[in-house]
């Protein structure tokens, strides 16, 4: 049941919503010019398509003006930040025309939605596009085994033939990732099990969890799956056409 705040709270968003919306609408010329709040009431019930059109309108600055701003912050960070080795698992040719980083949580369940699509479009474009893999455990999201999992993912990059094929396979669990299940994953890649162990007690994991997450910040990433295509951001799950579209468009 909600509460009588979260209603009275909706209902205000609501509301200003909807003025924002005619001021856009009335700043684009969608309504009649001089007109009172009576005559934008009857052209609006006379017209409800418009309502629609000027949702759009809203949005649409919205994520024009988001996307600035992710732009700004990018090039105060700037690219090399994203493919440090010390914060990232780096991969693909270094003289790459594209680019793609990924920030993702194991327990998150839209990078597991993700994954397909990441997946075929790794192994289509290995060759020929630098990627970069970046921890960004959330627990207060996600649960405290997204940290467990993190840490059994950078401890993975000290057998850097295995990370790739490991990193995939744990993405691809459908319940909570724990013991069990990354180190059944990491057999199953081939990787040694007894050293895996003891590189994830290695403080220096801990380090750079803290490291991604300052980094994450200082970008503007509060989110996973957050994706970089040659240097434009792309927040959220994706699929194969977003990703192509990514690609040509970054």
């Amino acid at each position: 049941m909600k509460s009588w705040t979260t209603i009275l709270a909706g209902a205000v968003c609501g509301a200003m919503l909807s003025v924002a919306i005619i001021f856009a609408a009335a700043s684009h010329g969608l309504l009649p010019r001089n007109t009172g709040s009576t005559d934008i009431r009857t052209y609006l019930l006379s017209h409800p398509e418009l309502l629609s059109q000027m949702n759009d309108l809203l949005q649409a600055r919205q994520q024009a003006e988001t996307d600035r701003a992710n732009a700004a912050m990018l090039k105060k960070v700037g690219m090399a930040a994203f493919f440090d080795p010390k914060l990232a698992f780096v991969t693909g040719p270094a003289n790459a025309r594209n680019s793609l980083v990924e920030f993702y949580d194991y327990d998150c369940p839209y990078c597991r939605a993700s994954l397909p699509a990441v997946i075929r479009f790794y192994e289509a474009h290995k060759g020929d596009t630098r990627f970069s893999f970046i921890e960004l455990p959330i627990p207060q999201l996600h649960g405290p085994s997204a940290v467990l999992a993190a840490r059994a993912s950078l401890a993975a990059r000290r057998q850097p033939d295995k990370y790739v094929p490991f990193h995939f396979v744990l993405m691809s669990e459908k319940g909570v990732v724990d013991e069990g299940a990354i180190f059944a994953d990491a057999r199953k890649v081939g990787m040694n099990v007894a050293k895996l162990k003891a590189d994830m007690q290695s403080p220096e994991i801990d380090k750079v969890i803290a490291r991604s997450r300052a980094l994450a910040l200082k970008a503007g990433i509060d989110g996973t799956p957050t994706f970089i295509a040659n240097g434009v951001m792309h927040p959220g799950v994706v699929d194969d056409q977003a990703l192509r579209d990514m690609a040509r468009t970054g």
